[in-house]
């Protein structure tokens, strides 16, 4: 039986445990996530290096404030290189859930750039902006009496900058043998959800409006500049938007494969880029908790949280506890055609393929 003295003790430990559990919620507003897990391939003890710095994305946040997904979308990616390479790879995952994109800047890349210095990096990956958007969202839907649409201009324009101040601090300071150079821009969470009326009344019209309607254009500026830049800058887009708000058939009967005709194409203007997707293709947008793979089947991509992808297997220590550190054998070693066989299955599988079409054939 345990001393009164021990239970005492106890009681104060399991009570302060207690209220970090249950102030959960307002810490993962800024959570640290961080997860080192590197592709073990047999017959070869060569190791590069892939750096992902982001938010909850990356992060592989699943709701939970001291684990993450072990195979979020950069870890998907390492496992196709390792094959690609016959090298083992390490997934550096430097995240922070709840972070806006000024915060991925300065406390992720800038703050953490050592992980991206070393000999070893070959890839180095970023998505940031999503917070900025779903926070502006928030403050938007809460609003009463004549709508106010600065928060949205003001998030607009904070991923804009710092997208841009982004490339060029990793275009500075990334290991010079970096092969590739990659953003991730951002799928529209909640697209059904927000198919309502607002509170507020427009100040001209002195109506309600159409949420979805009104955020939609915000995304896709937002998306398009992350696409320019990355085209003036020297990196590679991964379209998450295309790739999770399209099917992987024509339904409109263009002659397109949806998700392909929503891609940004190199060197559009932004004008033109908006009105591809808020005019004739916004009609083939799906919300991604009903991503269709073909004409007649469809997976979920979207977690219940309506927010974050899913993922396939399971969990690492990241968050409250602190980051974790691991190694482990592929759940794939071979790629029919250069996919998993659940490659379109879940949200992070889905980007981690993307990420791996832009790897190059060598590490050297």
């Amino acid at each position: 039986m345990a001393s009164l003295r021990a239970c005492t003790t106890a009681r104060p430990l399991l009570a302060g445990l207690a209220l970090a559990l249950l102030s959960a919620p307002t810490l993962a507003n800024t959570l640290n996530q961080n997860v080192s897990w590197t592709i073990d391939r047999s017959g070869t003890t060569t190791k590069y290096r892939v750096v992902a710095y982001g938010d909850s994305i990356y992060a592989g946040y699943n709701g939970s404030t001291t684990s993450a997904a072990r195979y979020s979308a950069p870890t998907v990616d390492a496992e196709y290189l390792a094959a690609l390479w016959n090298a083992d790879v390490e997934s550096v995952r430097r995240a922070k859930s709840g972070a806006v994109a000024s915060d991925v800047y300065n406390n992720k890349i800038v703050a953490e750039r050592s992980y991206m210095q070393a000999s070893s990096t070959r890839v180095v990956t970023f998505e940031m902006c999503g917070n900025d958007g779903l926070q502006a969202r928030s403050s938007f839907k809460s609003q009463t009496g004549t709508c106010n649409y600065n928060v949205m201009a003001t998030a607009e324009a904070n991923c804009k900058l710092y997208v841009a101040r982004a490339m060029d601090y990793i275009n500075a300071n990334a290991y010079a043998g970096t092969k590739v150079k990659i953003i991730a821009n951002l799928h529209y969470p909640g697209y059904n959800a927000d198919n309502v009326q607002s509170s507020c009344t427009d100040a001209t019209t002195g109506t309600r409006i159409n949420m979805r309607d009104k955020f939609l254009p915000v995304l896709s500026r937002m998306n398009y500049w992350m696409c320019e830049y990355a085209r003036q800058k020297g990196f590679t887009c991964v379209d998450n938007f295309a790739e999770y708000m399209g099917g992987d058939y024509d339904s409109n009967g263009d002659g397109q494969i949806d998700s392909q005709a929503l891609k940004y194409i190199a060197g559009e203007t932004e004008a033109s880029y908006v009105a591809r997707i808020t005019g004739p293709l916004k009609g083939t947008l799906r919300d991604a908790n009903t991503r269709f793979i073909s004409s007649t089947s469809s997976a979920d991509y979207i977690q219940s949280d309506d927010v974050h992808p899913t993922y396939q297997g399971s969990t690492v220590t990241a968050g409250l506890f602190g980051g974790s550190t691991g190694t482990g054998a592929a759940r794939y070693t071979t790629f029919s055609g250069g996919k998993n066989p659940i490659w379109n299955l879940y949200g992070h599988e889905r980007m981690g393929w993307l990420l791996s079409l832009y790897m190059p054939a060598s590490p050297f």
